[in-house]
């Protein structure tokens, strides 16, 4: 009886008194929870993988590396990222290619200024593996023209700058809910053309991976959540020049309680990572 008490009293200490609190709990689009193997197998099937990252949270950006790193063991390899602005892709080109080192690259580059720490590992990721990194972004300058003066203000740009742009006219659709809903965030403080100067990133990172795609290669792309939640933003673009590719996306999110997704984030994307929403952050 003394054996029977003690295995059962064992038995509840293994069930509950030494259960780890989950820092986070990755789900797919119907909010089930999902294991990080399922999603890979899953992600490794697609022509291109939207990563979507809140900018400071760090299990976003380890877990960007862990599934680049596995990724890499079952596919041909495209990356690219948001975090890098399309007129410093020689910068980025001489870095991988090993002709300059981090100082220089950082001196003559725009780097975000938690490069080093957030991205710097996937950069080098790239280089150690031989990889293509396309720097994606459109120069923030010209998201401030087109916020100034609409898509009609990119006419006036050169030859050269357009190249670092998506092929004008752009393709636009201020119907979609992502947009609409820029404008009921900032209120007073939205605007037309506020949106637009979102459109025109998501425009240009899609212009970019498709310019840089190659078939039978995996192009895993890391941005900001917003620019590719509920199917939209960069998915909106890429949809619409190539709708035949197969398309994965991941999304980030933070809440209170990770063992239930909430209503709001479900549906957003394909996986959805939920983090604590205690996490520390990387600035």
């Amino acid at each position: 009886m003394k054996k029977l008490l003690f295995l059962f009293t064992f038995t509840l200490c293994l069930a509950f008194g030494f259960a780890q609190k989950a820092p986070y709990i990755i789900y797919n689009a119907k909010g089930k929870k999902v294991s990080y193997e399922k999603m890979v197998k899953s992600l490794e099937k697609k022509d291109m993988v939207l990563f979507g990252e809140l900018h400071n949270n760090p299990i976003a950006h380890w877990l960007q590396y862990e599934l680049t790193s596995d990724l890499y063991t079952k596919r041909a390899l495209i990356l690219g990222a948001e975090m890098v602005e399309a007129d410093n892709q020689d910068e980025l080109d001489a870095y991988l290619a090993g002709t300059i080192d981090y100082k220089a690259l950082d001196s003559t580059a725009r780097l975000w200024n938690n490069h080093k720490t957030d991205y710097a590992p996937l950069v080098d990721f790239a280089k150690d593996k031989k990889l293509v990194f396309v720097a994606s972004n459109v120069p923030r300058r010209y998201a401030s023209v087109v916020y100034k003066g609409g898509f009609e203000a990119l006419d006036t740009l050169s030859v050269e700058e357009k190249s670092w742009i998506a092929p004008l006219p752009i393709a636009y659709d201020p119907e979609l809910p992502g947009y609409q809903n820029i404008l009921k965030m900032m209120g007073d403080h939205g605007s037309p053309t506020l949106v637009m100067a979102q459109a025109i990133k998501d425009a240009t990172m899609a212009h970019f991976i498709l310019k840089n795609y190659k078939e039978g290669s995996l192009f895993l792309h890391y941005n900001g959540a917003y620019h590719s939640n509920n199917y939209e933003g960069i998915l909106w673009y890429l949809k619409k020049d190539r709708p035949n590719l197969q398309y994965g996306t991941i999304s980030t999110v933070m809440q209170e309680d990770v063992l239930n997704l909430e209503d709001e984030n479900k549906g957003i994307a394909d996986f959805i990572i939920c983090v604590d929403s205690n996490m520390t952050t990387t600035y």
